[in-house]
């Protein structure tokens, strides 16, 4: 499939309180954050012209820049405005937005207390995440052969940069494969989550999903866990051991990206796309529509 590289597309983005050219959003190659990892991002999704739980996803953006020592020079305030501004700008209703924060070029070493925090907002068209037809009947997981962290050796409750290398190579391995995605175990080898999203199972009407010790307690997971107990269907955190699968009868995956996407596999466990998935793909499908549209 082809697609326009992302440093040749049209618009702007907005750099450290300003509004550049988007073909001018550019930083220098000894960068820290490129070296060694030192940034923290956010995933959102704009419907309608409304960005949904656009603070949420601000304040998580702040807390993961507290755990890695970063201290971004605006307010919570200040980035969802311009979260805001970029949308409009960028002439977009339905939209991905992209805040990322990062340590500059001030300093080359793991030490860097004198780096400027950058931060810069894209904003740009979002295609499905995975086939429309396939994500209908169900996404195939490979199991990968990485696995999610000890919070001792990462700091796992960050959207750290760092974080996702491990995600990248399951993903690529996966597709190579023929699947659509990979579901990760943590270092403990508990069922964890797919490379960037969270993931729910259902038996007998309850649902069932691996509680976020080590790996993030995603915006879209507690939304799904708050529309579940709206149609008062019980919901467990837990520890989930991989061959409980073969028990479950239905599986989804939930993410900003991802939204609510079934699953049909996951290595040699088979699940059928079922009544509390579709579900809640429509409760989740109608929750994030703006409520003056949805009235």
């Amino acid at each position: 499939m082809s697609m326009l590289p992302f440093d040749q597309r049209e618009g702007v983005i907005w750099m450290n309180g300003e509004f550049v050219d988007w073909a001018d959003a550019k930083l220098h190659v000894l960068s820290h954050g490129l070296h060694y990892a030192s940034g923290v991002f956010e995933g959102e999704r704009a419907y309608g012209g409304e960005i949904f739980k656009l603070t949420e996803h601000t304040e998580r953006l702040f807390k993961s820049a507290e755990l890695l020592d970063m201290e971004i020079p605006f307010t919570v305030a200040e980035i969802d405005d311009a979260c805001r501004e970029t949308l409009v700008r960028q002439g977009l209703k339905d939209a991905y937005i992209r805040p990322i924060a990062w340590r500059g070029s001030e300093m080359m070493g793991v030490s860097a207390q004198q780096t400027k925090i950058n931060v810069a907002i894209a904003v740009w068209e979002w295609p499905a995440y995975f086939d429309p037809e396939e994500r209908l009947k169900g996404i195939r997981l490979d199991l990968s052969e990485w696995r999610r962290p000890n919070p001792q050796t990462a700091p796992c409750h960050a959207k750290a940069v760092g974080l996702y290398m491990i995600c990248t190579l399951s993903k690529h391995a996966a597709e190579r494969k023929g699947y659509a995605d990979a579901m990760m175990l943590d270092w403990r080898g508990h069922v964890a989550e797919a490379t960037g999203a969270n993931v729910f199972f259902v038996r007998d009407g309850e649902l069932h999903t691996p509680t976020p010790d080590c790996f993030l307690n995603g915006i879209t997971r507690q939304t799904v866990i708050g529309l579940a107990r709206e149609r008062q269907i019980k919901v467990t955190e837990r520890t989930i051991m991989p061959d409980e699968m073969t028990e479950f009868e239905q599986c989804f995956i939930v993410g900003t990206a991802a939204e609510v996407t079934p699953v049909s596999e996951i290595g040699p466990y088979k699940f059928s796309v079922g009544d509390i998935t579709k579900t809640l793909m429509n409760d989740y499908t109608a929750e994030v529509q703006p409520k003056d549209a949805a009235a």
